[in-house]
């Protein structure tokens, strides 16, 4: 079964991907020939010192050590340090972070079906995340091949940002809102879900200049980062309360004070 991951979203399997590249002449992917050749002698395109072809593994293709990475649904590679695999990457690290907060919850027992009112935080960050991925495969595809892709799949929907906004809905009837900024890292895993808001606001960052050229297919993308960025902070509080505690205010002059949904 072909590997893919959000940082390499061509998802080449090593078998495939080799048999291409010995037709095609990629160093990378070809298997030493009969053809003998000193060792100070370096083809085009090959590194030197390059390692043994006889490597494999199911992960590693050698087809990006020339700083290039494939796309979804095919097309030209791009360099790794092009904004749309800067954009999608980031999302991927904003999956991670939601990771190290999912594992969180499963420190302590008594968390780990951690319920915050509107459902258990365990499952919601990780329904998070599996959205997260169809987010970075809007972002890792070719303009020509936009076509190809599926809404919640490959594509974001304004059916998920409709859930975000549900969610958010919930969140906020379900907990007491700070009344002024508060400086993360109460408790493990709410610092941990406001690290991922912050990658978030990265990528939505990111996923602004992409737009300003022209490179994200659908509408909905912008919406659903920003809609996420604001239900993470809110699940933050949530998973602070839910172990009755709160995070400090900004400004170390004030007490600590809250506000219910409807004082807002």
């Amino acid at each position: 079964m072909p590997v893919c991951r959000i940082d390499d979203p061509a998802g080449q399997g090593p078998g495939g991907s080799r048999r291409r590249a010995r037709r095609e002449g990629d160093p990378a992917g070809r298997a030493l020939g009969s053809a003998r050749r000193r060792p100070d002698v370096v083809t085009e395109g090959e590194p030197p010192d390059a390692p043994s072809a006889a490597f494999d593994s199911a992960v590693a293709t050698r087809r990006g050590d020339d700083g290039t990475t494939g796309l979804l649904f095919g097309g030209p590679r791009v360099r790794k340090d092009d904004l749309r695999t800067e954009t999608y990457g980031t999302i991927d690290e904003a999956v991670a972070a939601l990771g190290l907060a999912r594992a969180q919850l499963g420190v302590k027992d008594r968390l780990g079906t951690l319920n915050v009112g509107f459902g258990e935080l365990p499952a919601i960050l990780l329904r998070l995340q599996r959205e997260l991925f169809a987010a970075a495969a809007e972002l890792a595809t070719q303009p020509d091949a936009w076509d190809r892709q599926q809404d919640g799949v490959s594509r974001v929907s304004q059916a998920m940002v409709d859930g975000l906004e549900g969610m958010l809905r919930e969140a906020e009837a379900h907990i007491t809102m700070p009344a002024e900024f508060v400086v993360p890292g109460e408790t493990p895993t709410s610092a941990a879900i406001e690290l991922a808001r912050t990658i978030v606001r990265r990528a939505e960052r990111r996923a602004v200049a992409l737009g300003s050229e022209g490179l994200i297919p659908g509408p909905h993308l912008l919406p659903y980062l920003n809609r996420l960025a604001d239900l993470l902070w809110v699940l933050a509080r949530a998973a602070e309360q839910a172990e009755a505690r709160s995070a400090p205010p900004s400004r170390p002059d004030r007490r600590r004070a809250a506000t219910t949904r409807s004082d807002r």
